[in-house]
């Protein structure tokens, strides 16, 4: 089946989750790969099937060959322990998730494979095209659009979960289609979150040698008082990946000169300190 007839049938199927940016009513046909409302506004499928709910222009400093490594680096096991620390928070079963940020896919695609449920529906957006492309890719029963997350093409309480890795929050919006009793897990850097790298291409006197995330969790718990938080810590073998794709996945690279650079490459690492905090809120009911 060609990708833009599986997208279709995909958004077919979960229609009632889906509602229109412009009039906020929920779209009521898919015809001829075009989404449709009731009020005459209509989207069309591109060719590899995804969505563009985007209603101005948003540039991406996440490029092609940034998510392409980073797609390396993750599909060799990268965030797997955070996504099973995710997957043990939820109950099994079935799930609908919506992912924010997705990127170029595989967080989500995992944690589908791992939950297990065939009854699972899993949405990733993300504001790259290039990443949605690329994670159109994937083999996984996920659908993938490109959205902001300020203004989520999707209905008021059409989520049981919501994931949030390393990307910016929208807690109004999140709430707004979270289920009452639907969990938001976000996942944030801590200190010493790829701190070898850091430490590799700065020096002590630079602001990115030191790091610090706190200010986010403190924002995620005065809005949820009673919000759970996990650390997950773990060192990662870089035995069986290119390290100059590390290097490309983190934003880190754009803050180091050359030659700075060329050094780590040469230098590398045997290994790399993963170190993030889980917060999850479960949604009154």
């Amino acid at each position: 089946m060609k990708k833009i007839d599986q997208g279709s049938q995909f958004v077919q199927q979960h229609l009632n989750l889906f509602r229109c940016l412009v009039c906020d009513a929920p779209y009521s046909a898919v015809e001829d790969h075009t989404l449709k409302c009731p009020n005459g506004h209509e989207l069309d499928f591109s060719k590899k099937g995804t969505l563009y709910f985007l209603t101005h222009q948003v540039q991406s400093e996440y490029d092609a060959a940034m998510l392409a490594a980073r797609r390396r680096i993750l599909q060799a096991g990268f965030f797997k322990p955070i996504v099973a620390a995710i997957n043990a928070q939820l109950s099994a079963r079935p799930q609908r998730i919506l992912d924010i940020g997705s990127g170029e896919g595989t967080p989500l695609a995992d944690l589908l494979d791992l939950h297990a449920n065939a009854k699972d529906v899993g949405i990733g957006f993300d504001i790259s095209k290039a990443g949605v492309n690329l994670a159109t890719q994937l083999t996984t029963p996920a659908y993938y659009c490109v959205a902001d997350l300020a203004q989520l093409p999707f209905t008021d309480a059409a989520f049981t979960a919501i994931m949030d890795v390393f990307s910016p929050s929208a807690y109004r919006e999140f709430e707004r289609v979270l289920v009452p009793g639907g969990q938001l897990l976000k996942v944030v850097p801590n200190s010493d979150y790829l701190i070898e790298l850091r430490h590799l291409l700065f020096k002590p006197t630079d602001r990115q040698y030191h790091y610090d995330n706190q200010r986010v969790i403190d924002l995620f718990k005065q809005h949820y008082p009673t919000a759970k938080q996990q650390v997950i810590h773990y060192e990662f073998d870089l035995s069986s990946v290119d390290f100059n794709d590390l290097m490309v996945m983190t934003p880190l690279h754009w803050g180091a000169d050359a030659a700075s650079l060329a050094q780590a490459v040469q230098t590398g690492l045997p290994k790399i300190t993963v170190a993030v905090s889980l917060l999850t809120m479960t949604k009154e009911k």
